[in-house]
């Protein structure tokens, strides 16, 4: 696969390191706006061809596939065109910024047959994945009930960096400056983990969100701190189960931590992912009535990197998709109109009456 990197920002490196590290992925030509980024990426990935505008590229297009790693509202515009020139693409998450331009993507993908995928990046936890194949095997029986949470805690930890006085963490507490808040930011990955790990969809939601005071007057310099600190959902499932999401940047002690727990009528699982390991633990059988966990050995998954570059050779399809990515972005979407309106919304009912952009929502933005 010869492949072309659009955009060289610090997620690309980690992009870029990942396919360099697979047999037969070849890494041909970048593309940024800003020459020196350009220049200093290009250069420190032995990278020959370099372009200062995608129209470029694509008029060279002597590559394959496109791995996209521009800012979230660029994700739109710059895929279709990669798309409409025959390119496969690996598209960083969020797909888009909202529901109707991540459709308008996957349908246009999806009718040029080119392979597309998003990095969800969490799909790499290997006991994520286990779970799901156990679900599917029937194991935990009947799904009844699903909890899962992403914790994080540099509002009220310094292991990160200090908020207060660096615009990297600043920019993201703020609606002025490109954020929605934690929903926007990882709202999208635990979406992921829980419907993918219980092997089901969303199909109704009820959200809340929630901004708390951090600074006098709610600012700090330029940035008026008024982005969503903290969400919980209660959702339904297609397979009957009860669910509960969550997330928030105040849970003190959690650095970065995935937690997903599937409830079924035979036994139950539960997945932990934090920076130093992940983890599945299971209560089956005669444990059950002890309440007794145990651990469950995991053998090692492919990563999305590895799975395109695959795809991309053999010309099957993998996940997670375009369009899997475009209905968790419904979910999103659907989040906002919910806390709005304090009501429970149909994602069904919801694409029959259209966008939920046109109920006045601003438009989502994910930070990537």
């Amino acid at each position: 696969m010869r492949l072309l990197v659009l955009g060289t920002g610090s997620m690309a490196r980690n992009q870029v390191a990942n396919f360099l590290a697979i047999d037969g992925v070849e890494v041909v030509g970048a593309v940024d706006t800003d020459p020196a980024r350009l220049a200093e990426f290009a250069d420190h990935f032995h990278i020959e061809k370099r372009f200062l505008t995608l129209e470029e590229a694509i008029a060279w297009g002597d590559f394959d596939a496109a791995t996209n790693v521009t800012p979230d509202r660029i994700h739109h515009a710059t895929s279709l065109a990669l798309i409409a020139a025959g390119k496969h693409v690996f598209c960083e998450k969020p797909l888009a910024e909202h529901y109707d331009h991540a459709l308008e993507m996957t349908e246009a993908a999806e009718a040029a047959g080119v392979i597309n995928m998003v990095n969800l990046t969490y799909r790499n936890v290997a006991p994520l994945q286990r779970a799901r194949e156990m679900v599917l095997a029937g194991e935990l029986g009947t799904i009844r009930h699903v909890e899962a949470s992403y914790l994080q805690s540099w509002l009220v930890s310094r292991a990160w960096g200090d908020w207060r006085t660096e615009s990297r963490w600043l920019w993201r507490l703020s609606t002025g400056h490109g954020s929605n808040g934690v929903l926007g930011d990882v709202g999208i990955h635990i979406l992921d983990f829980a419907a993918y790990g219980a092997a089901t969809d969303i199909d109704h939601v009820f959200a809340r969100l929630k901004t708390f005071n951090k600074a006098p007057g709610g600012q700090i310099g330029e940035y008026l701190l008024d982005a969503n600190d903290s969400f919980t959902m209660s959702v339904d499932f297609t397979n009957g189960a009860l669910g509960v999401i969550h997330a928030t940047r105040w849970a003190t002690g959690h650095l970065n931590e995935l937690k997903l727990r599937i409830y079924g009528e035979k036994g139950s699982l539960e997945v932990i992912h934090r920076p130093d390991g992940s983890e599945l633990r299971g209560c089956f059988g005669e444990d059950i009535e002890t309440a007794t966990w145990r651990d469950i050995e995991v053998p090692a998954v492919l990563t999305n990197y590895q799975r395109f570059a695959e795809a991309v050779r053999t010309g099957k399809q993998d996940d997670p998709t375009f369009r899997h990515a475009a209905n968790l972005q419904k979910v999103l979407d659907l989040a906002i109109v919910s806390e709005k309106e304090r009501r429970e919304l149909n994602l069904l009912e919801a694409s029959e009456q259209g966008n939920p952009a046109d109920k006045r929502i601003p438009p989502l933005t994910v930070v990537v």
